[in-house]
């Protein structure tokens, strides 16, 4: 199970919003409905948003086991 509530906590934190994100990252439509619903994508789409975050993967996503 993956879990990017970390990103959204970011985004709240620089007063960024999800349309912000996509359109900075230049990461699709469906990329960020995929986020919205904590489904895969891509390490690049990771590297993308840590990179304009100025963070680690670990400071947008959990991932963890399914129950």
């Amino acid at each position: 199970m993956i879990s990017y509530a970390r990103l959204w906590k970011i985004l709240i934190d620089k007063d960024m919003t999800k349309m912000q994100l996509k359109q900075d990252t230049g990461i699709g439509s469906t990329t960020l409905q995929k986020l919205i619903h904590n489904e895969p994508v891509s390490m690049q789409v990771i590297v993308k948003i840590c990179l304009l975050l100025e963070c680690n993967v670990g400071d947008i996503m959990d991932i963890g086991a399914t129950k």
